[in-house]
């Protein structure tokens, strides 16, 4: 029979499915749960400033890849079910060995294996961790703890990717790496990363093409272009349909949202572009409220802490009044709903003395009035807090002296720079008691600095340190927590208990009302921290020192006296700032120039995570190629020993990687005329290669002779890729089939 009948008969037995299931391959899996787990991995460095984390977890992601290819192909001809548990066994000691070598190599022994100092360690860290993630803002610094909890949380991640798509898993593997990555972006709302949605969708079809592949049921053959142009068309109908789709404006977490912490660092906050509405204000009072989150009372020379104390039920209430009867107090209502500020703080007005409408989940913290969760979110809120009005009188307030400034014994002492406190005598020294102290404070700010949001970055002073202080003092240039923080530095010196607020200016008042309510928009922009000094008998003033933004405190007297006749004075202000209805603060800068929406400079892109990112992919791509490599150096070292089964082997490696004709049912004699009669390889060292074979499998074992055979190996494998196109060896190169079909023969290869 020639060898176009023999072809012809093998066509004809072709059908529309497989015969026959694939055998389960041993890199290509290790492969997609690599990509798909830097896939999951990539939005996390939004939130998470780059750093040792993001290279911890690369790590993680790369080792379990690595591990599972090489246990899965020394172990290819053991039972299924051993090998998987093999597998699984190995990649979780990997994993777990090389975080604690990098996280804390130097409690453990020989640097991996963990001792009750590493677990110490490790609960330390996941507790700092912890403790970032409740009460941080994105983007979170990157800390200890963050890598040790990230790099222990991929490393999970990572070996279910692998184990599920090693078992063919598809859907699963692909709906485990969309809800990992989607975390982010779910507890920032954020708006969708649609570079990212394209990575994922990439992913996700090639997860979906391996598993289809591997199925009996599956075709013989499928077309690339097609399945790309499908792919193609569901990712631009998605991306183009999704932003049309009738979204309601109230839903939490559509469009753009904020998430807010108390540690700070508001300037990347207040520089974004486009600011949203965070939240909606209704009450009948004349103007709305300052609504704060929570206060600041420790520092430490470097950073001002968020006070966390004991937290109560909301049916305990706010505690005890602040102020005695004879201070005059006014009655407030103000119902707040949340729509894009994510927060373990609910916004209130100051002094809160109840709420309704919120979960128990939402406690009390009776030592600044706020509301707090360890557990719930801000974000779609809606409740009604009920607050006072303290207004003492000009005549009230001069009378009580500031509270002494309160010094924690267990912390560490703290001196206050000497620029500041001389700064600050010089400034009151005029002053005959300490609210007219602190007016002068507040005058002073807002009369010889400027607001910037941009000088503190280009001076290198954008913290709330001692050091940021001073320089701030030296420029006098800054924005909010940059007058906060010296103006409670300030207020220390001279011997007065002060605390730094994180809220909202009042909003911008709106056409909408709520029966005789009227409603205002806060946007993420009206972010605002302010000082506050306690006065025993009346409880925390806050004063406005930031200069050109919202309305400096001042109480009027009780009583003028004129023309020998007393009559009474404007009702006395409340102890909360207030502002009128505007469409936000009056900022002003210095560095706004002709076109104030060109002051803020476009943020720079880290390029960390992008050249991580392309690290891996570009690891994850070559992995076959280098795997391919070294089993064809090993044969070949074989081969040039006489060991002509490795020559064979190697020969048919090459024909199943180039995709040209290859049966199991052959003979090597067979399989060698076909591709000499094809002009593929040269005939001696096709031939050479042929009766080596043959000897090794017939011949007498004393007559066998071991020659060298990587000449003609090596002229044979030349041949071979040089009878196909560029395409097809780069192909072979980057993704060689050989290595994923097993020991079995895809039928489609049966045929020329």
């Amino acid at each position: 029979m020639s060898r176009t009948e023999r072809r012809s008969r093998r066509s004809t037995r072709l059908s529309w499915h497989r015969d026959h299931e694939l055998p389960a391959g041993t890199v290509l899996p290790s492969v997609l749960a690599a990509a798909a787990g830097l896939v999951a991995m990539w939005p996390f460095t939004a939130v998470i400033q780059p750093g040792p984390w993001s290279s911890t977890v690369l790590l993680v992601i790369v080792a379990i890849a690595l591990t599972g290819m090489i246990v899965r192909t020394s172990m290819r001809r053991r039972p299924s079910w051993a090998r998987d548990l093999t597998a699984i066994g190995v990649q979780v000691a990997v994993a777990a060995g090389l975080i604690v070598l990098v996280v804390a190599g130097d409690t453990a022994v020989l640097g991996v294996i963990p001792t009750e100092s590493t677990v110490f360690v490790f609960q330390t860290l996941a507790s700092a961790a912890w403790e970032e993630i409740v009460y941080g803002a994105a983007p979170i610094a990157a800390s200890p703890g963050l890598e040790a909890m990230m790099g222990a949380g991929f490393a999970v991640v990572a070996v279910l990717l692998d184990q599920l798509i090693a078992q063919r898993g598809a859907v699963l593997a692909g709906l485990l790496t969309a809800v990992i990555g989607s975390v982010p972006m779910i507890v920032t709302l954020g708006g969708v990363d649609i570079v990212w949605f394209i990575a994922l969708a990439i992913v996700v079809l090639a997860l979906l093409r391996y598993s289809g592949a591997q199925d009996r049921e599956s075709p013989r053959r499928s077309s690339v272009a097609v399945a790309m142009g499908v792919g193609v068309a569901a990712l631009v109908a998605t991306v183009a349909v999704a932003p049309l789709l009738p979204v309601s404006a109230s839903l939490a977490g559509t469009g753009a949202g904020v998430t807010v912490d108390a540690s700070l660092r508001l300037g990347d906050d207040l520089r974004q572009p486009n600011p949203v509405e965070v939240l909606t204000v209704a009450t009948t009072a004349d103007t709305a409220p300052y609504l704060r989150l929570t206060t600041l009372s420790e520092f430490d020379g470097r950073v001002w802490e968020p006070d966390r104390g004991g937290l109560q039920s909301q049916d305990e209430g706010f505690g005890p009044a602040e102020w005695t009867d004879d201070i005059e107090t006014t009655d407030r209502a103000t119902s707040i709903r949340v729509i894009r500020m994510s927060s373990a703080w609910l916004p209130v007005p100051y002094p809160a003395t109840d709420v309704q409408g919120l979960p128990a989940s939402w406690r009390v913290s009776p030592d600044n009035r706020t509301l707090a969760s360890r557990t719930a979110d801000a974000v779609g809120s809606d409740y009604t807090v009920r607050s006072v009005e303290v207004s003492p009188s000009l005549e009230q307030i001069r009378a009580i002296p500031a509270a002494d400034a309160v010094a924690d014994p267990d912390d560490e002492a703290f001196e206050i720079p000497e620029v500041v406190s001389e700064t600050a005598a010089e400034v009151t020294a005029g002053a005959t008691n300490d609210y007219d102290r602190l007016i002068d404070l507040q005058s002073w700010f807002r009369s010889e600095f400027t607001y910037s949001l941009e000088t503190p970055v280009d001076e290198g002073f954008d913290g709330t340190g001692a050091d940021a202080v001073e320089r701030f003092l030296d420029v006098k240039s800054g924005y909010c927590i940059h007058f906060a923080g010296a103006f409670a530095l300030m207020a220390e010196s001279l011997d007065m208990d002060v605390r730094i607020v994180v809220g909202y200016l009042p909003g911008a008042l709106t056409d909408t009302t709520r029966g005789e309510e009227s409603v205002y928009s806060v946007s993420s922009d009206q972010l605002h921290s302010w000082p506050e000094v306690r006065f025993p008998g009346v409880g925390w003033v806050p004063f406005e020192p930031t200069a050109s933004l919202g309305v400096p405190t001042a109480f009027t007297a009780a009583a003028t006296t004129g023309g020998g006749s007393a009559e009474p004075s404007t009702p006395a202000p409340t102890t909360a700032p207030t502002a009128p209805a505007s469409s936000g603060p009056d900022i002003e800068r210095e560095d706004a120039g002709d076109n104030s929406g060109a002051t803020s400079q476009l943020r720079t892109l880290d390029p960390a995570p992008v050249l991580l990112t392309a690290l891996g992919v570009l690891v994850a791509l070559l992995l076959p190629a280098l795997i391919r490599l070294a089993v064809r150096a090993s044969r070949r070292g074989r081969a040039r020993r006489g060991d002509a089964a490795a020559a064979w082997a190697e020969l048919r490696a090459t024909l199943q990687d180039l995709h040209l004709p290859l049966s199991d049912a052959e003979t090597p004699r067979m399989r060698g005329d076909d591709l000499i009669g094809d002009d593929r390889v040269d005939a001696e060292a096709m031939r050479t290669i042929v009766a080596a074979v043959e000897r090794a499998n017939y011949a007498r074992a004393s007559s066998r002779t071991a020659a060298d055979l990587d000449a003609s190996l090596g002229a044979v494998l030349a041949d071979l890729r040089h009878s196909v196109d560029r395409t097809a060896r780069v192909r072979a190169f980057l993704v060689p089939r050989s290595l994923f079909v097993g020991g079995r023969v895809d039928p489609a290869l049966l045929t020329p």
